[in-house]
């Protein structure tokens, strides 16, 4: 845990540097081009804003989630040795493994989403909103449950930390307009600059797409890659409007719990919590059930179906703000 913060620390001068780089290339740009976002100070200031109290709350953020993979590290029937290389290479890859699937719970389940929506409520897309993460997001450490088999398999608490350290590492310079292709085989195989846009745009067919860490092969194999072929609309489905710090932290997650509170069956408050973003409880759901009508006095022909059993529904805008929707 120690080499994990101790990695943390000595990034941080090289993102502020790598982030001044790339403001004044984007400001002594003669020719912007249209198709880029570039970047905006207020925007910038506020993902630092959201960064810094994140850096505060760090270790409460630890104490909630490490206790999910030690457990399970302490029911491993053996531990592997960390002298071992196969081990460092197993531990980097099945990380990556767990990063991709923990990103895609995020993206489909709301109250995972509530948190990793944060990251996404940019319209830019620049180094700065690499570091727009989520804190302090009841019920997001659910998320660790994707680290528990590589516990169970021996492999130690503190390297799997380390490992998704590196993992989160590798994506922070893929955050930038500023590299265009790279060649075909590193596309072929790890996220990209390209890819990640991807990633981050809001318009179709780009929604919920290439979820990678390190790997983009993971996204070829599951069915989730997608090309970037069209300019990417950056942010949410529908933006959040506000460049407070607090606010953009807490904002779907606050939309999520009206939603819960609004809901008029229990099956509509689980669908709120656990359904995929965008998910609405079916009007039907809430009507009270008609008495039946006796067959000589009804008027309804014979081929009309019935009342609806009640089952939720959900609508495709998956990257939607649920502030907007009562994200």
């Amino acid at each position: 845990m120690e080499e994990t913060l101790r990695l943390g620390l000595y990034a941080i001068p090289a993102f502020l540097l790598l982030m001044a780089i790339e403001f004044i290339s984007y400001r002594r740009e003669k020719e912007p081009k249209a198709a880029r976002a570039g970047v905006s100070a207020r925007d910038t200031a506020t993902s630092l804003s959201i960064y810094a109290i994140g850096q505060l709350a760090k270790p409460l953020n630890h104490f909630i989630q490490l206790p999910v993979v030690v457990i399970a590290a302490a029911f491993a029937p053996h531990t592997l040795s960390a002298s071992d290389w196969r081990v460092w290479v197993a531990a980097l890859v099945l990380a990556d493994l767990a990063y991709y699937a923990k990103h895609r719970m995020d993206h489909r389940i709301r109250l995972l989403w509530a948190g990793h929506s944060v990251h996404h409520s940019s319209q830019h897309f620049n180094l700065s909103t690499a570091v727009r993460l989520p804190w302090l997001i009841p019920g997001s450490f659910l998320a660790s449950v994707t680290d528990v088999p590589l516990a169970l398999i021996g492999i130690p608490a503190w390297m799997i930390f380390l490992a998704h350290s590196i993992v989160l590492l590798f994506q922070y310079p893929i955050h930038t307009e500023r590299v265009d292709r790279l060649p075909r085989p590193i596309e072929f195989v790890f996220n990209t600059p390209s890819h990640h846009r991807v990633h981050h745009g809001a318009n179709n067919p780009y929604l919920d797409k290439n979820y990678g860490g390190i790997l983009i092969v993971w996204d070829r194999m599951f069915g989730s890659y997608a090309e970037e072929t069209e300019p990417v609309r950056y942010g949410l489905t529908t933006n959040i409007g506000t460049h407070n710090p607090v606010k953009a932290n807490y904002h779907e997650f606050a939309g999520m719990v009206r939603d819960i509170r609004r809901a008029r069956t229990w099956r509509g408050r689980a669908g709120y919590l656990f359904g995929p973003p965008g998910w609405h409880e079916a009007e039907a759901a809430v009507r009270p059930r008609q008495t039946t009508v006796p067959a000589s006095e009804s008027v309804i022909p014979a081929s009309v179906s019935g009342p609806d059993d009640g089952s939720g529904e959900s609508v495709p805008a998956d990257r939607e703000n649920k502030e907007a929707v009562p994200a």
